[in-house]
């Protein structure tokens, strides 16, 4: 990965609460797992910077490496890695991210 890349990742991650990074963006998911993440989060009422992979391969695969997980969508909190679609919908699920966004003053409803 690139050093513009890993900063451009870096920034994003450091500069933003909820940052989805994903395929497409959030007014037009490109797939069902970043739609499914995006539905809980609006849902939620979670303002949240989205991060379209698609425009950039190098990003795109700068993320699997920065945060050493394979799949988009990638989701982080306050600058912490918490995961992907499937992480997401469990946390949703069983009222954990409700929790985790309280804990880290992240407004939502």
């Amino acid at each position: 990965m690139s050093d513009k890349i890993r900063a451009t990742i870096k920034d994003a991650v450091e500069n933003n609460d909820v940052v989805l990074f994903m395929k497409g963006t959030k007014e037009t998911p490109q797939c069902g797992f970043s739609n499914a993440v995006v539905n809980i989060l609006s849902f939620m009422n979670v303002d949240f910077k989205d991060i379209n992979v698609l425009d950039n391969d190098d990003l795109r695969e700068g993320i699997k490496i920065f945060s050493d997980w394979p799949t988009i969508p990638q989701m982080y909190l306050k600058g912490e890695f918490v995961g992907g679609c499937d992480i997401i919908q469990d946390m949703y699920k069983s009222g954990e991210l409700s929790l985790v966004l309280k804990s880290k003053n992240i407004s939502h409803s």
